[in-house]
């Protein structure tokens, strides 16, 4: 397909750019795998589970078609990777203190605040 941007005349010769379009459920990758990636934020993958990769940063198709390939293989592999558990834990008994006694700092400064007593 034809690229963006500059060139110069050779671009309204020549098809630099490169699409690849991959399709998740029809791949054979495992299924949290598919999963992970279709849960994903990402507006490269569409409604349809089919993710599109555009590459045109090089002249060259080649090399484009090469970063389509390896943007596709960092998705893959940040999907691939199963995210840790979160533990859930207590706050220690000195950090409730310290919370509640800058709780206590903060209501007496704004208590301070106001009108000075008449008298």
């Amino acid at each position: 397909m034809r690229a963006q941007g500059a060139g110069g005349q050779n671009v309204n010769k020549v098809s630099n750019a490169a699409m690849l379009r991959f399709d998740i459920g029809a791949s054979s990758l495992p299924d949290e795998v598919k999963t992970r990636l279709l849960a994903r934020a990402d507006q490269r993958i569409g409604a349809d589970g089919i993710v599109t990769i555009k590459a045109q940063e090089s002249r060259s198709l080649p090399r484009n078609k090469a970063a389509a390939l390896a943007r596709l293989q960092e998705m893959v592999d940040a999907a691939a990777v199963r995210p840790r558990r979160r533990v859930a834990t207590q706050p220690t008994r000195a950090s409730r203190e310290r919370r509640l006694q800058a709780k206590a700092h903060r209501g007496a400064i704004k208590s301070g605040r106001g009108r000075a007593p008449a008298g």
